[in-house]
């Protein structure tokens, strides 16, 4: 029982810091992702002329954060 105690601590401990880290990595995405949306609009409501390009530029941008998430999803399920 004793020998299992050290392999059951870094479980548990590589669970924690894997959740931890894909939650992090979510919310700095789903906030990079309202911040450019939120942009996006103020933008275009500044030159409605512009729709096309500043779409076309928010959408690569949010792209880009979601990437982020979806490398810390990976990383996160890769270690166990």
């Amino acid at each position: 029982m004793i020998s299992l105690l050290p392999i059951l601590a870094e479980t548990v401990v590589s669970g924690i810091t894997g959740s931890f880290t894909l939650g992090v990595a979510g919310a700095g995405a789903a906030l990079s992702i309202g911040f450019i949306g939120a942009k996006a609009v103020e933008a275009i409501g500044r030159n409605p002329g512009s729709f096309g390009r500043v779409l076309t530029l928010a959408i690569i941008g949010m792209a880009l954060a979601e990437s982020i998430a979806i490398y810390a999803l990976i990383r996160a399920f890769s270690n166990q």
